[in-house]
């Protein structure tokens, strides 16, 4: 044993136990030291250290303590140490921390030995921070330390220090190049505890683990990028381990199957259409250069087409050595697996994303797609001129079980288990009972398709789909059925009449369908061969008529046909002409392609839609403008009109109401004269005042009940109609502005319609008032004290007593009645009789408003509606104007997958073998 293991162990005592280990250390030091101390020149210091060793194990931590005071030589940085040490076993920690804080010694082992004891005490009064920072010191300054990295990671491990549990993992892994640190940093990423930490501070470790094992490498580095996935920093990983992979180089002798398969997964996840391009750029590159690099054989094939497809969409971006490695793999590669299924999948994520930015391939484009997938039968499309007899060879195929009839929409003819009838359109796909359900009703009859399923012996026999078209006409330049189902069909059989096979006609248009679609076959039907007058006319008919085919077309295959033939012997050779048409035919290949062209197709639309939607934004702002001016005048008319309505039936009313005041201002002073004729000599002229007063009001309320009220309940009458009639003209003039404006909007948004209730509560308030409604107060007309009555009441009272004076006060009385002034009594009778009628005339103003008030709030919610509108599409605009991108990017990225799977399906090759 070393002299620093036993210091550090308290086992330097055991240096005088030589010989004498059957006695007790404590007699072999207490002799050694009397024998020292009789020397002339004693040294009793080692002596004491070891004393101090021996009472430390017997736990007397005290007379330990003594001895080891008194050491001065070297061995004092190891007693101070000691002296902490049984400081610490009596739990006095202060002391002891204070104790091995004052240690100052060159021996590295005996700082390392403090920093575990200091470790060790900090643990103890749970300063975990210093603990931390004591080991992490003790490794410092020697990791090669026994134990001291394995105390260290328990440690952190323990307190889920994962930060410095990491640290360590990394450090050691590139100091010690150890495949056991190594599995403990790969621990740590699995379980989650590094996705926090840059990517960066991996990268000398993974160096160096490349260096040294190349399996251990693809092992921690797909663990790293696993645990970044989806995280803050993935591309902070993607970007730095590329740069790594690029540094390296790439190892051909080590299989790559993790990391390929994640390069895989990763690349597909970019470009997804949830990120913009711009922020691809930067990363995809030299990731796709390091993925067919070190692809796997897997995945060389999607990785080299991965690299063409992302040069061809962004030239000059991947670098020339890498495009050079792509062409030659995929040069030795066969065609993908499955491709059908996986150009499907694509074709479902346009869809979805188009679904998801509200623009709609249509129902009937969909179904096509999706009919594609089913490989059990070869849709074979019939077309023909109307008079090449197309029907009558249609029903020979089908049979009796049902009537072909020539109808103004494709059919395709499908053994089933059941019968089916679907009606597909690009606005609905629904299930009918025959053809009369859509015979009638449809403006866009070339629109629907009509899927016709049922068990056809024949067309299950010889697996075909049978699509029947509307039958061509001379008049019609071309029809749209026949060209729309182009790329849906596997062939196309065009059927022409032996009586003038292919005509120019016919040819112009077999010419447009190659031009449109160049790799579908296409073949020829002679049919009513039997115009020919003998076996060798026929021979020559055939003759001439496949030369002719042929000149233009000299892959087709031409089948003769006529209904006068047996039908059991031509249906059979007709299977064998199918036969032949399939021959060195790969169906799910070419339906592939057809995939790749509806999702070329689908790309391209919704490009044109993304412009259509910008133009249509701008349409419809600058409608809305339109509208809103329109608006804006309408309810400008709307307020002249309602001003006008006023000021007319407010003028008219007031002239009735004005009539009836003047005439009963003039009529009221005549009736208070005539009153004169009721004073009689043998009145009672003590009262005759009172009695007077009485019967002038009497009078002057049944003047205004028998003359003034129904002349003034007539005009009101007439007053009412005339409103009316006024106010059916302004309501006609508001339904024709309403008619307008709907016309305008192109559906019944507007309904301008005015309150006419109104007029039946002013014929309600006109009957209240001309009906005894109104209740006019009792004037005071002669029991007023002016002087004139105050003396005739007096000279009543007094005189009237006397019988020969009532001679002289029956005519002072009638002259006074006949001669009096009563215009100031009749303004006031008549100011009151007329205040009620003067309220009715101020709500005018508000009935009138009322009147108009729902074409007001119609018109001017529309304009707020507009206002919204317009906004709203500016907002858009705007937005799309400021990040073309967002709508651009998806679709680019689905160009790109669209290219990846032209690469991989060879498709080119295929196009050039029909052309």
């Amino acid at each position: 044993m070393t002299l620093e293991n036993q210091l550090i162990n308290k086992n330097f005592f055991e240096t005088y136990m030589v010989e004498k280990e059957n006695l007790h250390p404590i007699r072999v030091l207490g002799e050694a030291y009397v024998a020292e101390n009789q020397k002339e020149s004693s040294d009793l210091t080692m002596i004491r250290f070891a004393q101090g060793e021996v009472y430390y194990h017997h736990k007397d931590y005290e007379a330990a303590i003594f001895k080891w005071e008194n050491i001065n030589n070297e061995f004092l940085p190891w007693a101070r140490k000691n002296v902490a040490d049984a400081y610490f076993e009596l739990d006095l920690l202060s002391t002891a921390e204070d104790i091995y804080k004052s240690i100052e010694t060159d021996s590295d082992v005996l700082k390392i030995e403090v920093l575990l004891q200091l470790f060790s005490l900090y643990i103890e009064k749970g300063k975990l921070e210093k603990a931390v920072e004591s080991i992490k010191n003790a490794v410092y300054l020697d990791p090669d330390y026994p134990d001291v990295t394995n105390i260290a990671r328990a440690f952190f491990e323990e307190h889920q220090d994962w930060q410095n549990a990491v640290e360590l993992a990394v450090n050691e892994s590139i100091r010690t190049e150890s495949l056991s640190w190594f599995h403990t940093l790969k621990s740590y990423v699995l379980d989650g505890k590094t996705a926090k930490i840059e990517p960066a501070y991996f990268s000398e470790a993974l160096t160096v683990l490349y260096k040294n094992d190349l399996r251990q490498f693809e092992n921690l580095a797909a663990a790293l990028w696993k645990s970044y996935q989806g995280r803050d920093l993935y591309f902070a990983w993607l970007k730095e381990f590329n740069q790594l992979m690029k540094k390296f180089g790439g190892d051909h002798t080590h299989t790559w199957n993790d990391l390929s398969a994640l390069y895989h997964e990763t690349y597909f996840d970019l470009i997804n259409g949830k990120r913009l391009i711009r922020d691809l750029s930067h990363l995809i590159p030299l990731h796709l250069k390091n993925w067919v690099t070190i692809t796997s054989p897997s995945y060389a094939l999607v990785a080299s087409a991965s690299v063409l497809a992302w040069s061809e969409i962004f030239p000059s971006n991947i670098e020339a050595e890498a495009i050079n490695e792509a062409e030659q793999i995929i040069s030795q590669s066969g065609t993908l697996e499955n491709g059908l299924e996986e150009c499907f999948m694509l074709f479902q994520s346009i869809m979805k994303w188009a679904e998801e930015h509200d623009v709609l391939m249509g129902e009937r484009f969909e179904w096509m797609v999706k009919e594609l997938l089913d490989l059990n039968a070869q849709h074979v499309l019939i077309a023909g001129m109307s008079s090449s007899g197309k029907s009558e060879f249609v029903q020979e195929l089908l049979g009796d079980s049902v009537r072909v009839e020539n109808l103004s929409a494709s059919v395709m003819y499908k053994d089933y288990d059941a019968v089916e009838m679907t009606e597909v359109t690009d606005e609905s796909i629904r299930i009918i009972n025959d053809f009369s359900e859509i015979r009638t009703g449809s403006d866009r009859r070339e629109q629907i398709f009509v899927d016709y399923k049922m068990p056809f012996a024949y067309l299950a026999e010889n697996q075909l789909a049978v699509i029947d078209t509307p039958g061509l006409s001379s008049s019609n330049k071309f029809r749209n059925d026949v060209f729309q189902y182009l790329h849906f069909a596997d062939s196309l059989l065009f059927v022409l009449n032996a009586n003038h096979p292919l005509s120019d006609r016919e040819l112009d248009i077999v010419v447009k369908v190659r031009e449109q679609a160049p790799s579908l076959p296409v073949h020829f039907l002679l049919n009513h061969l039997d115009v020919a007058g003998s076996e060798q006319e026929a021979v020559e008919l055939m003759d001439d008529t496949i030369s002719r085919v042929s000149t233009y077309f000299p892959k087709a295959k031409i089948f003769a046909y006529s209904p006068q033939y047996d039908r059991n012997e031509q249906l059979s050779d007709f299977s064998v002409f199918i036969k032949s048409m399939m021959e060195e035919r790969h169906l799910e290949s070419e339906r592939t392609e057809k995939m790749l062209h509806y999702i070329r197709k689908s790309i391209k639309f919704l490009l044109d839609k993304r412009v259509e939607k910008e133009n249509g934004l701008i349409d419809d702002i600058n409608w809305n403008e339109e509208m809103l001016t329109k608006l804006n005048g309408a309810i400008h008319q709307l307020e002249d009109m309602e001003e006008d309505k006023i000021k007319s039936i407010k003028h008219s009313y007031r002239d009735i109401k004005k009539t009836m005041e003047d005439k009963l201002s003039a009529s009221i002073p005549e009736i208070l004269r005539n009153c004169a004729e009721t004073i009689h000599e043998d009145s009672d002229f003590s009262k005759l005042h009172v009695q007077l007063n009485e019967e002038m009001n009497q009078r002057i309320r049944d003047h205004i009940e028998e003359n003034v009220l129904p002349e003034f309940r007539l005009s009101i009458q007439d007053w009412i109609a005339a409103s009316e009639q006024e106010f059916n003209e302004s309501q006609a003039f508001l339904h024709e502005m309403g008619d307008s404006f709907n016309e305008l909007y192109g559906f019944n948004k507007l309904t301008l319609s005015c309150d006419f209730r109104i007029l039946e509560d002013w014929k309600r308030d006109a009957d209240r008032l001309t009906h005894g409604g109104i209740q006019l107060e009792k004037a005071n007309i002669l029991l007023r004290y002016t002087p004139t009555q105050i003396l005739l009441k007096s000279a009543g009272k007094i005189f009237g007593l006397i019988p020969q004076n009532k001679a002289m006060l029956h005519n002072k009385y009638k002259q006074f009645v006949e001669n009096e002034d009563y215009r100031e009594i009749a303004d006031n009778i008549t100011a009151s009789f007329i205040q009620q009628f003067e309220l009715f005339e101020k709500a005018l103003d508000r009935d009138i408003k009322m009147f108009f008030q729902d074409p007001y709030a119609i018109l001017n919610t529309t304009v707020e509606e507009s206002h919204t509108i317009i906004a709203n599409n500016n907002q858009a605009l705007e937005d799309m104007r400021k990040n073309p991108e967002v709508y651009k990017n998806p679709l680019t990225l689905f160009e790109l997958k669209l290219k990846q799977y032209v690469w991989m399906t060879n498709i080119d090759e295929r196009v050039k073998q029909y052309n």
